[in-house]
């Protein structure tokens, strides 16, 4: 047995007692002493302070899934060692020594290079006394250890420079820098509220470079790489700048020419596109970006394109590995007419894009004719290369593919471009790393997209009766004149400054290639997105599976829609319009939500959603034709893989993945337990040890708990526990506000080939412009899934034998952050 010195046994005591402050009831005294001596047992004589505060740590978030409170008093631990290691003691006020520390660790990184000198030009301890200290305890322990991992401002050696208030801070003045010098503090103020409340957090690359000296704060970035020689290896060294800097990448490959295509110059044949992607895989690998995230890029094939067979086999673990790229991610860039033809089980032709130019830069009708006009010129001998192929068969070669390996991801062309409001300035020839942004893209412009996101957790109240009396009451009508217990006018607030945030960063941001600089400056998108809209369904008593679900993304995304394109038109008044504004879909008075006609024209099929509006548009649209727009993009739904975990909410627009599970990111490993779902069993005296093991059997599970009440297991259904076609209805509806796209994963609790082809045409028909990761199950996990499958036309049931031998399990779930935490 370990022996520790009297000293280093009140030690672990005190810092045990300051964590429990205000959860007493949780960490009670016989628990208390418990705990002790077995954090205690675990060290030994001499132990450093860092390891017994490691020790003490690791102690209570063993037991959050025991009770979510524990999060809280890890994160209490954690604090207090924080500060410890950056003021040098456990100080007796916490909010004096953030005040005292924050002036010097400013002019610290000024002095040490890391932060713009133009920092000390604000009143520094002016805004040190604006520092809500208390704010601290909003973190949870998995927010505290991300921030402290990645985003604390640190020196080359490893001294950390920011306590938690402090890094809001710096970013916030970081974003002030494009404010007039007289505005500015206050501007940082107002950004700092809106940020340390956790309302609104902008993306990754942002907090990451905020006031830095290479204040690179742009998430994401778009490019079409050429068919040149030249070109090509001038795009492999543009990615690199791009992501050494934190950017995630989406790639245009469709110009390059298919493999057997004649090389003039050379005469020879061309080996294709796969050599070059398999190259360009091999250099997204190699760039850790910015030290802090792995490097991700997506490249994006056209379904046309000859080489298409061979790029959908482009992650899989048998064949040629020189024709493999296991670390980056491909999406299918698919037309209408592809669609039309795979439902009327017709023939697709393949060609080589330097044999069929404008294809690349068209969509639509005009793309129709043009295609037909190639397929006319192909029979008659007119053309090198082309191959026939049966639509409904590629169709289904790929999405084996996609339920194989999660790749390619299935992105649509003509939605991204009839909708877009760029679509005089060219076509969106792909989306990026999280198939969000839609904007256009050349050989002259590389896309780019600055994201922040709107936490909705933070800006409803929560309902009176947050369980109903039954499972039946989730879908009755909500009252939608009290916009779903949305604050109407805080949200109102966060849009506006959002807005102006992610507006700054056009100007701030330091641009690793002249071609993003010009094409952010000409047309300066923003993406405004949300997140917390699990947890806000959950705080209104709303089930995700339910139609009130449906109108509530509606609502709240027509809210935030309504309150950024009036910001945008706002500062077009005071800063002025975007210069590629004329002649735009905002200049013609074409908003988002009109394009949904135009789609459904274009297509020549209904688009089923309802075109009511339920606010009045008419001031924004007098707004916008009065002043213009800032932005020519307003809106971008992205995955917030991390910032909802600094946050403390759910992803993006995702349901909960799970009531209880393993996280996994470059953080490390986190427990991850529904409060809610926790609280409402408290409340019912069912959360006990023994309702936690049954959960664990269940993989995180409640639907075949029969001791859990149907309202509780109806409220708390999990990702794999919705229907998927309903998820996307739900994205549908919230998308016809949104002038960018949605990330939208797809989580599909069968193995079912039929199932996920009309899953996929869904997501088509409902007119949606992307979606990302394809989530799937385990075998086991599908075996004992609880998913309602009557709609599938099937019904799945756990086998009895399997359950009963596995009866001993305690392990937990595990999911892995998706690569793509670049966009937030």
């Amino acid at each position: 047995m370990n022996q520790t010195t009297t000293s280093t046994t009140e030690t672990i005591r005190a810092v045990l007692d300051r964590a429990r402050t205000g959860r007493e009831d949780v960490l009670t005294d016989p628990v208390f002493d418990d705990l002790a001596t077995e954090i205690e047992r675990n060290l030994y004589e001499d132990a450093s302070i860092e390891e017994l505060y490691d020790a003490v740590i690791d102690a209570l978030t063993a037991r959050i899934e025991r009770d979510p409170a524990y999060k809280r008093i890890a994160a209490a631990a954690f604090r207090e060692r924080y500060y410890r290691e950056v003021v040098g003691t456990v100080p007796d006020d916490f909010a004096a020594a953030a005040r005292e520390s924050f002036a010097e660790n400013v002019e610290r990184g000024v002095e040490d290079g890391l932060l713009d000198e133009r920092m000390l030009a604000f009143d520094l301890e002016a805004l040190a006394e604006s520092l809500a200290v208390e704010r601290d305890e909003l973190f949870d322990y998995m927010a505290l250890d991300t921030l402290y991992q990645r985003y604390f401002l640190q020196t080359a050696d490893g001294e950390r420079l920011e306590l938690p208030q402090a890094f809001w801070m710096r970013v916030a003045m970081g974003l002030a820098l494009a404010e007039p010098v007289a505005d500015r503090e206050a501007r940082a103020r107002e950004f700092y509220e809106l940020m340390s409340t956790l309302r609104f957090v902008p993306s990754s690359p942002t907090l990451f470079h905020a006031g830095t000296t290479h204040a690179q704060l742009s998430s994401c970035y778009l490019t079409t790489v050429p068919d040149d020689l030249d070109g090509i290896f001038d795009a492999y060294k543009g990615h690199a700048r791009l992501s050494k800097w934190s950017g995630g990448l989406g790639n245009d490959w469709t110009p390059i020419r298919a493999a057997g295509s004649l090389i003039e110059s050379t005469g020879v044949e061309s080996t294709g596109v796969v050599p070059f992607l398999k190259i360009s895989n091999d250099v997204t690998a190699a760039i850790n970006r910015s030290g802090k995230r792995r490097g991700a890029a997506c490249a994006y094939l056209a379904c046309w394109h000859l080489d298409f067979p061979a790029f959908v086999d482009l992650r899989r673990n048998t064949g040629d590995e020189r024709r493999r790229t296991h670390d980056m991610n491909i999406a299918a860039w698919i037309p209408d007419l592809f669609m039309k033809r795979v439902r009327a089980d017709e023939q697709w032709t393949l060609f080589s894009p330097d044999e069929v130019p404008e294809l690349h830069d068209t969509y639509g009708e005009e793309f129709e004719e043009l295609y037909r006009e190639y397929e006319r010129k192909a029979e008659a001998g007119e053309l090198r290369q082309y191959e026939t192929v049966d639509a409904a068969e590629l169709w289904r070669e790929t999405l084996t593919r996609l339920f194989e390996t999660g790749h390619p991801w299935i992105t649509f062309k003509d939605p991204c471009n009839v909708r877009s409001p760029q679509d005089h300035e060219g076509v969106v020839h792909s989306s990026n790393l999280c198939t969000e942004i839609t904007l256009n893209t050349s050989e002259d412009e590389q896309a780019v997209c600055n994201l922040g996101s709107v936490n909705l957790s933070k800006h409803v109240e929560p309902a009176a009766e947050r369980v109903p009396a039954s499972a039946a009451e989730g879908d009755v009508e909500t009252d939608s004149e009290a916009g779903f217990g949305l604050d109407r006018e805080k949200l109102r607030e966060t849009v506006e400054t959002g807005m102006r945030m992610l507006d700054n960063v056009v100007d701030l941001n330091f641009y690793p290639t002249d071609e993003a600089e010009r094409s952010n400056m000409r047309h300066r998108p923003v993406g405004m997105g949300v997140m917390g809209f699990h947890e806000a369904l959950l705080e209104r008593g709303i089930p995700f599976a339910s139609e009130a679900a449906v109108e509530f993304a509606d609502a709240s995304q027509e809210l935030v829609s309504y309150h950024a394109i009036r910001s945008s038109a706002e500062l077009a008044a005071e800063r002025g319009a975007y210069p590629s504004f004329e002649d735009s879909k905002w200049d013609r008075g074409i908003l988002p939500q009109d394009t949904l006609d135009l789609l459904e024209e274009e297509r020549g099929r209904e688009i089923p959603l309802p075109r009511e509006e339920r606010l009045d548009w008419g001031p924004v649209r007098e707004a916008v034709a009065d002043h213009g727009m800032r932005n020519s993009n307003t809106m971008a739904v992205a995955p917030t893989a991390t910032i909802s975990t600094i946050a403390g909410t759910t992803p993006s627009i995702e349901p909960v993945y799970s009531n209880l599970y393993v996280k996994s990111n470059m953080s490390g490993d986190f427990t991850v337990v529904n409060d809610r779902l926790v609280a409402d069993l408290d409340e019912r005296g069912l959360w006990d040890e023994e309702m936690v093991d049954r959960i664990k059997f269940h993989d995180g599970s409640i639907q075949e708990i029969e001791a859990i009440p149907e309202p509780i297991r109806e409220l708390h259904r999990s990702a794999f526990e919705i229907d998927p076609r309903h998820q996307l209805r739900l994205t549908a509806r919230r998308g016809r506000w949104i002038d960018q796209s949605v990330s939208h994963n797809v989580f599909f609790p069968s193995t079912d080939g039929s199932l996920l082809d009309d899953v996929y045409q869904t997501a088509w028909e409902l007119g949606l412009k992307t979606t990302y990761y394809l989530r799937t199950l385990g075998a086991s996990q599908i075996e004992k899934s609880t998913v309602d499958m009557a709609e599938y036309g099937k019904t799945q049931t756990r086998d009895q034998s399997s359950a009963e031998s596995n009866r001993e399990r305690t392990d937990l779930p595990n999911v892995e952050d998706p690569t793509c935490d670049a966009c937030q």
